[in-house]
């Protein structure tokens, strides 16, 4: 009897590994997003590498470290002694987005080098979680004595008056002043790892979009569907990113799965519109 197993694609592999809530492998789904643009990466040897940057750091480390000590110990670790930082240079570059490229370059954006570093932060034991703020992702840690918000771009902490101050222009442009303004701790609310692979998926889809790279694009919509599959726009989304490519029945499918779903939304019109010129064009 011959046994058949066929490979999961790198799609039905992500798709696995964001099924449920329950431990959610964040590293792992982080680092797979690369797979697209690397067909033959190695997940595994991505969370290998994180493995022994790991021992590394616990290495320098007693035991009994205290909590605030250990926060240290990390900072220099990994943003003196192994230099990750920002890429200043080339922000909007896609290989600041997969795991394995800012692992070689030790270059990332905010959101990336945060998901390497709270890795490690929580391999030591640390309540590190990250935050959502807008325009920027953060990290937070909890200590005895307190909480610590780090830029994951910088390395550096945060005070309440420099937090405050960047919350400001989006406060303006959103309209959240005066009476309709809210406390600062709002904006800091630990975000859960679904959220963040999707932050890490748009910012993906905004480059690629820009770029009107609209294979690369579909790519990514293709995990964001798979993500947040009640999250209408990114149907939306796939089906005008199909309609650029010129696959017209694959954009009508995904343009009515929105219509059918998105009841309130102020597109409507336009999106039926744009439905029934892909459906002449297919005659």
């Amino acid at each position: 009897m011959t046994f058949r197993f066929s490979t999961p694609t790198a799609l039905e592999y992500f798709e696995s590994l964001v099924k449920s809530d329950e431990q959610f492998p964040l590293l792992e789904a982080a680092a797979s997003l690369a797979q697209d643009e690397y067909p033959e990466l190695d997940v595994q040897q991505v969370l290998g590498d994180v493995d022994q940057l790991l021992a590394r750091l616990k290495r320098r480390l007693p035991a009994d470290a205290a909590p605030l000590h250990r926060l240290r110990s990390l900072n220099q670790f990994f943003f003196h002694d192994l230099s990750f930082g920002g890429n200043v240079n080339d922000y909007y570059d896609p290989d600041n987005s997969y795991l394995n490229a800012v692992l070689r370059t030790r270059r990332g954006i905010p959101i990336s080098l945060a998901v390497l570093w709270m890795e490690l932060a929580q391999g030591l034991g640390l309540q590190a979680r990250g935050v959502g703020f807008p325009g920027h992702f953060m990290l937070k840690v909890t200590l005895p004595k307190g909480q610590v918000v780090i830029d994951p771009f910088t390395g550096k902490s945060l005070s309440r008056e420099e937090l405050s101050e960047r919350l400001e222009p989006y406060k303006r442009s959103n309209g959240l002043v005066g009476d309709f303004d809210v406390p600062l701790g709002l904006y800091l609310q630990p975000a859960t790892p679904r959220e963040i692979i999707g932050r890490m998926l748009r910012n993906l889809k905004e480059i690629h979009q820009a770029q009107e790279d609209w294979q690369r694009a579909i790519a990514v919509q293709d995990r964001l569907v798979a993500l947040l599959p009640e999250a209408w726009g990114e149907h939306r989304d796939r089906g005008l990113a199909h309609a650029e490519q010129g696959n017209a029945a694959l954009a009508v499918r995904d343009l009515e799965t929105y219509l059918a779903h998105a009841e309130d939304a102020l597109d409507l019109d336009a999106i039926a519109e744009r439905v029934a010129a892909l459906r002449r064009a297919e005659f």
